[in-house]
């Protein structure tokens, strides 16, 4: 029989308080708050205030409390409440993906050590129970490939680029108005929502802890009427996906960027603010999953799956990490992009190893073509500087054999 739960709750936006609600309106699970720890004391709330705390050691320390839920912004005040917990031996619920991708091995060991558990579905794609698929139903297969639309505001943003011609500015304000995008939206915009996303899933996927730092992420804040039209000519949509990918020597690939999309493939008519996710595996073959990739309810819901989890003593048995089912990580790939550039200058810059279609106008340029994906880390500063726009033109991530070109790289 399922233990009945007594919850301390760090957090009370807009996912606190879709728990609140999906937690006070499910009819198959009860548990209890208890508490709720929250910064801003002028903010009125809907709950009683007997509930309220500003004190964080009022939840740490408190004996009855079973399972901390953090659902705070801040990630490293997210991580000193989520260690200390897990230190205390209490189980701990987060949706808190930059804290998670920032600090994977430390909470991995800190589980490990103290026994408890720690789950966080809500983290990635919302409402689709991606990293409870990876580690229960394929957790003995061999996958060779993760990827999707795990950020649902970029996604209504490109959305609108295609289906109403709007400009960038004009979708990502649409965007901001309707409580999709936040009044900064640099880690939805610029992929590092989606890269943290990446880093997670690529643990329960292939085993391998990734140091975010070291995985590139172009987002869509370069996006320009004209790659808008090129993409539409065409009939692609455009979408911000993280690929993660296993190579021919057992190693594996990950990175954010924009990708055109083709109206064969899966994730061309997810659209707005929902997420999709192809899984595919060595014998199951491909999987979509599709849903809700942000807002308070769904987010709640996912948040609420794991606390019922933890009613029957679920843990994330990490199996995968545990038998090395990868050889490491590598950016020493070649994939194919399409890259609208200025000047000759920029070409000079960003090498490609072949180039496959070229345009050259009075006010427009672009090249599709093999490029080292170690290059554009290299150069994503300069990219983004220079307002360049990069988009995979097809999701085929194959190992660099050619020594030449990584020597040229490293030599930079």
């Amino acid at each position: 029989m399922a233990k009945k739960l007594k919850i301390g709750l760090f957090g009370f936006g807009c996912v606190g308080q879709g728990l609140h609600y999906v937690l006070n309106n499910s009819t198959g699970f009860k548990a209890d708050i208890v508490k709720i720890c929250v910064k801003d004391k002028t903010k009125k709330r809907i709950v009683s205030k007997s509930l309220i705390t500003y004190d964080k050691n009022e939840i740490l320390n408190n004996p009855e409390i079973d399972v901390i839920v953090e659902l705070i912004d801040d990630a490293t005040e997210a991580f000193k409440i989520v260690s200390q917990a897990l230190k205390k031996g209490k189980h701990v619920v987060t949706a808190n993906k930059k804290m998670l991708a920032l600090h994977l091995q430390e909470l991995y060991e800190l589980q490990q050590k103290n026994n408890v558990s720690l789950l966080y579905e809500a983290s990635a794609c919302g409402s689709i129970p991606i990293i409870r698929s990876l580690e229960e139903y394929f957790d003995n297969e061999e996958l060779e490939k993760v990827t999707g639309i795990f950020n649902g505001t970029t996604n209504y943003i490109l959305t609108k680029t295609i289906s109403e011609k709007l400009s960038y500015p004009i979708a990502l304000k649409q965007a901001q108005e309707k409580g999709f995008a936040e009044t900064d939206p640099t880690n939805d915009v610029q992929g590092f929502d989606a890269k943290f996303k990446a880093v997670i899933i690529s643990l329960h996927a292939f085993g391998l802890i990734i140091k975010a730092e070291e995985v590139l992420n172009i987002g869509i804040t370069t996006l320009h009427e004209n790659d808008i039209n090129y993409a539409s000519e065409k009939g692609y949509k455009i979408k911000l996906t993280p690929i993660i990918q296993r190579l021919s020597n057992n190693k594996i690939s990950v990175f954010v960027v924009p990708r055109f999309i083709e109206n064969n493939n899966q994730l061309f008519n997810v659209d707005n603010e929902f997420n999709g996710v192809i899984v595919e595996g060595k014998f199951s073959g491909e999987q979509f999953l599709q849903g809700r990739g942000a807002g308070s309810y769904p987010t709640g819901a996912a948040v609420l799956s794991d606390i019922s989890a933890l009613s029957h003593g679920y843990k994330y048995e990490f199996k995968k990490h545990i038998q090395k089912h990868a050889n490491g990580f590598t950016n020493n790939v070649i994939i194919t992009i399409y890259l609208r550039y200025n000047s000759i200058a920029d070409l000079e810059k960003i090498k490609f190893t072949k180039v496959l279609e070229k345009y050259t106008g009075n006010h427009y340029n672009y090249v599709v073509g093999k490029i080292n994906l170690q290059t554009l880390l290299s150069e994503r500063e300069y990219i983004l500087k220079n307002k360049l726009f990069i988009s995979l033109v097809n999701d085929t991530v194959t190992l660099n054999e050619s020594k030449s070109v990584t020597k040229q790289i490293n030599h930079k």
